[in-house]
């Protein structure tokens, strides 16, 4: 088995890795660390033993994964590069310190992989991604230590340069070599790191990287590569002592602070050596004026004021470690409880944001342009100190992010007694029409079961105007068409946004109803009271409710009930 074979190509027209090919690797990769990262979390004690790293290498994967498969299905009139979108979504899902580095990794193959030309055999662009991803990681790192994620990585690419230069050396041959010599570097991280040597455990995030290469090598070789420590089956944290103080170690900073920053390129280095002064476990990455920060501190106004020096940060994250040590059931520590039932909800603009939170939900921005990642919904799940949460996506590519953050929200924390269920609303009227019936006095299940009823009776509409010429159910389109969204399907084509309205209100209404819900969005001028008169008109025994949404790319939303 080689790659290759794909129809499509992971970057520029004449890449020979295909993205069917990139697309088989995010899969098992994601579920490859689905399945080991509890292991991963308790093998966890440097650079902080806060059980995480699994958590976060995970997340960021999936990040990389889903904004791979949306760029898949981007019907825009300029969908970015599926590689550019697939390293974009790595960069701004990266979690933890683990994380971040792992982001910059993934972005450089990436890189390289898109920028191949089709005469490079792929075992040479193999050896060469990670060649490259791992000097980018080594550069983004304030003060790179052996014995972690880096030196296996290292231990991999130059085993991959050793092979590729053997004569008939192929991609899987180059893969194969590879991931061996990252399980072994990974088993002699002990010999390296003393931290690890006292705890008897290998580093979490080399155990993280090599089940990646494991991921990469099982797809272009269909072998499953032996692993090199056994599942630990505890989530426990093997470290013998945990300071009785606000540190998790005895001379280690207390804060662990992480944000996005736009900020021009140069400016990169001298944030890396200011918030070398700050702390430590420094790691900078990104590029193109977007970089994604990470450093360990006491200081958090100091590690913030040093982005605002040179750009405009923004997703801000500050974990006091104390807490979150408490929160993973540390003996002797204590951590508030779980309580009440609450509703997280994706909302697509900022009215739609206002109804959502006016119905009680803690509400998570996002749209077709800029949907939601894992951790962002895990983090309003774990964030709202409930112990049953439903998770209302209103969207169908965030149902798979939904569902992710549900099982890991779960995992870590369903010691506490929580539990997540996900209805996988595809409309942001499905998730209105759920809310509208969501009780919190009646049992979780049977709350849940209404909502998810509810929302599957709701019949569901939308205009749009056509980004480019296609064919669709309706017909042909022209870019700049009125389109008409009938179950998520478009289904009418027109001239005109307020007559194809019409037609789809028609076809909603044929069945009979009692409410009708119009969502106005962007550039709908207009076109609410021209739908609201027909129904009136037409329909005269069936109320209308209208809400200002303000949602991207969809003039008017629509729903019968």
């Amino acid at each position: 088995m080689d790659e290759g074979t794909g129809h499509e190509t992971a970057g520029k027209p004449g890449t020979s890795i295909s993205l069917d090919t990139v697309v088989r690797f995010v899969d098992i990769a994601v579920d490859a660390l689905a399945q080991a990262r509890e292991e991963i979390d308790a093998l966890n004690v440097f650079p902080v033993p806060d059980g995480d790293t699994g958590t976060n290498m995970y997340l960021t994967v999936v990040a990389a994964r889903d904004a791979l498969k949306a760029a898949l299905t981007d019907t825009s009139d300029e969908p970015p590069l599926p590689l550019v979108a697939f390293a974009r979504g790595a960069l701004l899902g990266a979690r933890g310190n683990s994380g971040v580095i792992l982001s910059e990794m993934l972005g450089a193959v990436a890189r390289r992989i898109g920028a191949a030309d089709a005469t490079e055999p792929n075992a040479q662009v193999i050896a060469d991604a990670l060649v490259q991803a791992t000097a980018a990681s080594y550069a983004a790192v304030g003060e790179p230590v052996e014995g972690t994620m880096l030196t296996v990585l290292r231990a991999a690419s130059e085993a991959a340069v050793r092979r590729v230069a053997e004569p008939g050396a192929r991609s899987g041959d180059v893969l194969t070599e590879a991931a061996a010599a990252a399980r072994e570097a990974l088993g002699h991280t002990p010999e390296q790191l003393e931290v690890l040597a006292m705890a008897g455990v290998v580093d979490a995030g080399g155990r993280g990287l090599s089940v990646i290469l494991d991921s990469a090598e099982t797809v272009i070789t269909g072998h499953r590569p032996i692993p090199v420590t056994a599942p630990l089956g505890s989530h426990a944290i093997p470290v013998p002592l945990v300071p009785a103080d606000d540190d998790l170690s005895e001379d280690g900073p207390a804060y662990e602070v992480m944000y996005l920053i736009d900020a021009p390129d140069p400016a990169a280095g001298d944030l890396r050596v200011r918030l070398g002064g700050l702390g430590d476990s420094v790691v900078v990455v990104g590029g193109d004026g977007l970089w994604n920060v990470h450093v360990h501190t006491d200081d958090v106004g100091a590690a913030i004021e040093a982005g605002l020096e040179v750009g405009r940060p923004h997703r801000i994250r500050v974990t006091h470690f104390a807490e979150q040590i408490a929160a993973l059931g540390e003996p002797g520590a204590t951590v508030a409880p779980l309580s009440g039932r609450c509703v997280v909800a994706v909302a697509a603009g900022p009215g739609l944001g206002e109804l959502f939170a006016e119905a009680g939900a803690v509400v998570v921005l996002g749209s077709p342009t800029r949907r939601p990642s894992t951790g962002e919904l895990l983090d309003a799940i774990t964030g709202s100190g409930a112990r049953e949460v439903v998770v209302l996506p209103n969207d169908e590519p965030t149902v798979r992010a939904a569902l992710a953050a549900a099982s890991t929200a779960e995992a870590d924390h369903g010691a506490r007694g929580l539990r997540v269920s996900v209805i996988p609303t595809h409309t942001q009227v499905q998730g209105l029409a759920a809310v509208a019936v969501h009780e919190p006095g009646r049992a979780f299940d049977q709350d849940v079961t209404e909502m998810t009823a509810t929302a599957r009776h709701v019949r569901h509409g939308a205009v749009t105007v056509a980004a480019k010429q296609a064919i669709t159910t309706g017909g042909p389109c022209e870019a700049g068409d009125a389109l008409g969204v009938v179950a998520g399907d478009f289904a009418v084509v027109g001239a005109d946004l307020g007559d194809v309205a019409i037609q789809v209100l028609e076809r909603l209404l044929a069945a009979g109803g009692e409410l009708v819900t119009i969502v106005s969005g962007e550039d709908s001028d207009g076109l609410v009271d021209r739908a609201r008169a027909w129904v009136e008109e037409i329909h005269p025994g069936v109320d209308v409710v209208v809400y200002d949404g303000g949602q991207e790319r969809y003039p008017l939303l629509m729903s019968v009930e």
